[in-house]
C-alpha cells in the first residue's frame, strides 16, 4: 500500500458522501475539447481570493466563466495535491520526495489515446530536465517530471519545456491536447503576493483565452493547489478552481462539492477520454458547469 492511501480513501468516501451520489449524480455531460490546460497557482484559501481584489483579472474571468464554490483540496502540503491532478493518488506528503511513479496517470491515458501532451515549466532549465530545484524553479509543483512513462522514455523528456517555449507554439498553433502549466514560486503566489500571480496570468495566459483556437476547443482550469495549512477541511481545505471556455455556462457558480480527482476526470473526459487513473475513476462529474 502506498504511503498514505487510507487517508486518500478516507478524503474520497467523504467527497462521495457529502454529494450524495457516485459520478452519475449528473446528467450533464463533459463536452469534447481539443485542447486543455491546467495552471495551478498555489497556498491560499478561496476567502482570500474571490471577491477581495487581490487577483482582479480571476475575479474578471470568474465573472466571465464558472467557480466552483466548494473545492477542497485533498491533502497538506502541496506534492500530494499536484500527484492527486495527475495520477488520482495523494502518493506522498514528502515535499523532498525524489523516487518515479510508475502508477498509472495522465500521460499514460493520453498516450494510448493517441493525444500529445507538455509541462511548460516556468523557470525551468532546460527541455526535458527532471532534476531538482533550480532557482524559482521547484520539482514538487511540475508533478509529470516523477511519471516513468516521461523519465523512461527520451521522446517524452522533450515534452517538458520552459514555459518560454508557450507563446512560440500558441503562435504556431501547435498547442499539445494536453498542457500542464507550471508557474514559478513568485508567480504561484507561494513566494510573492498574489498580484504577482494575477499579473503573470493576465500577462501569458490572457492571450491564450482570446485566441481564435481557444474560443473554438479550448478548457482552461485555473486552480490553487491547497489552502492555507490551518484549513484541513476535506484534507487540503477550500480553494479556487475557476474553468474557462466557450462551451461553460457564463458566469456560472457551482455549489457541488469536488476534489482535485474530479478535475483530473474532467480534463481526460473533455479530451474524449472515458478511462481514469486512480480516483478519477469514481470521482463526482464536473459536467454541470457545461452548456447542453
Amino acid at each position: 500500500m502506498r504511503p498514505h492511501a487510507t487517508s486518500l480513501s478516507l478524503a474520497v468516501a467523504v467527497v462521495t458522501a457529502a454529494c450524495g451520489a457516485d459520478v452519475a449524480q449528473s446528467s450533464a455531460i463533459v463536452p469534447r475539447h481539443g485542447h486543455v490546460f491546467i495552471v495551478v497557482e498555489e497556498n491560499h484559501s478561496y476567502a482570500s481570493v474571490v471577491g477581495t481584489g487581490a487577483m482582479p483579472y480571476l475575479d474578471t474571468l470568474i465573472g466571465r466563466y464558472a467557480l466552483a464554490t466548494q473545492y477542497y483540496a485533498n491533502t497538506h502540503p502541496s506534492i500530494g495535491n499536484y500527484f492527486m491532478l495527475t495520477v488520482g493518488q495523494i502518493v506522498t506528503n514528502n515535499d523532498s520526495y525524489v523516487d518515479t511513479i510508475r502508477d498509472d496517470n495522465v500521460v499514460r491515458r493520453l498516450l494510448a489515446a493517441g493525444k500529445t501532451w507538455k509541462s511548460y515549466a516556468d523557470s525551468l532549465p532546460s527541455v526535458g530536465y527532471t532534476g531538482g530545484n533550480v532557482g524559482k524553479y521547484v520539482r514538487r509543483h511540475n508533478p509529470l517530471t516523477y511519471l516513468s512513462d516521461v523519465t523512461d522514455d527520451p521522446a517524452q523528456k522533450q515534452r517538458l519545456v520552459p514555459f518560454t517555449q508557450f507563446a512560440n507554439d500558441l503562435a504556431g498553433d501547435t498547442l499539445p491536447n494536453y498542457s500542464f502549466i507550471v508557474p514559478n514560486l513568485c508567480h504561484d503566489a507561494h513566494d510573492c503576493a498574489l498580484d504577482s500571480a494575477d499579473t503573470w496570468l493576465h500577462s501569458n495566459l490572457k492571450p491564450l483565452i482570446e485566441s481564435p483556437r481557444f474560443q473554438q476547443d479550448g478548457l482552461l482550469v485555473i486552480v490553487f493547489d491547497e489552502s492555507v495549512g490551518s484549513d484541513v477541511v476535506y484534507g487540503g481545505g477550500q480553494i479556487v478552481c475557476v474553468l474557462v471556455s466557450a462551451k461553460v455556462k457564463p458566469g456560472y457558480r457551482s455549489t457541488t462539492l469536488y476534489q482535485h480527482q474530479s478535475t483530473l476526470r474532467m480534463m481526460i473526459q473533455a479530451l474524449g477520454l472515458s478511462s481514469y487513473p486512480g480516483a478519477a475513476a469514481s470521482a463526482v462529474e464536473m459536467g454541470e458547469f457545461f452548456t447542453p
